[in-house]
């Protein structure tokens, strides 16, 4: 896909099967729509804590990095301000020190900051860096504009669809570990004669007294009776 071509984040979206594979892929169509550039970032903040979750070249990782170190630079200002920041020769910047210098050091002289839309209490920026000053000419920004807004909703939704599995796969721990506890506390309940609730505390009390997860606890019981490990299928609750 060239420069040219109709930019698709909802497609791009669909068709990468993790959020770090959207990103990834956001970052290298980012750069590809603008040959000059050099390395492209994409930055998250949430909880106040900015992060690169995704880059293609080489530049734009120390870049970003050094921005989140002195907390100041065009990263985080089009970030935390919601306003494109472009950099036309960082030679001649003033702003953000020293943050300008160590870029040059590094061949990058030219910059251009996007922001992702605040939502949700998340906020995100597009940084596209360049070895040659005034690299992003008024239609190349133009360009830019529109991957951004349209990077802007389908870094959202993924979002939410990646915090929407990790609750499943938190879920699915527990419910395995609460199918290790019904199994160690039918033990109990068989060799102390007693009901689910006092097997319980007795294996609460245990695991307390012997500073260990009560998870990890009802596994090495388990294996000392049955001499297998147990059984973590499907949730049945107990009667």
């Amino acid at each position: 896909m060239d420069e040219t071509s109709p930019f698709d984040a909802q497609s791009l979206l669909v068709e990468s099967e993790t959020l770090d594979a959207f990103l990834a892929e956001l970052a290298a169509e980012a750069r590809r729509r603008m040959p000059g550039a050099n390395g492209c970032g994409v930055t998250l903040e949430r909880d106040g804590r900015p992060y690169t979750v995704a880059s293609a070249g080489s530049t734009a990782p120390p870049l970003d990095e050094m921005q989140y170190t002195i907390d100041d630079g065009p990263c985080l200002e089009a970030l935390r301000h919601d306003k494109e920041v472009y950099v036309t020769d960082m030679a001649k910047e003033t702003r953000w020190m020293p943050y300008p210098p160590f870029a040059v050091d590094r061949g990058t002289r030219s910059s251009l900051s996007l922001p992702l839309k605040e939502r949700n209490g998340m906020a995100g920026a597009l940084n596209l860096y360049a070895e040659q000053p005034g690299a992003f000419a008024p239609a190349d920004q133009e360009r830019l504009r529109l991957v951004a807004a349209q990077a802007s909703g389908a870094l959202v939704l993924a979002v939410r669809i990646a915090d929407a599995q990790q609750s499943a796969a938190d879920l699915q721990a527990t419910l395995r570990s609460r199918t290790v506890i019904d199994q160690a506390m039918g033990v109990i309940m068989g060799q102390q004669r007693c009901g689910a609730d006092d097997a319980f505390a007795f294996l609460r009390a245990a695991s307390q007294n012997r500073n260990i997860k009560l998870r990890d606890l009802c596994v090495q019981l388990i294996q000392n009776v049955t001499g297998e490990p147990p059984q973590e299928g499907s949730f049945q609750p107990r009667k």
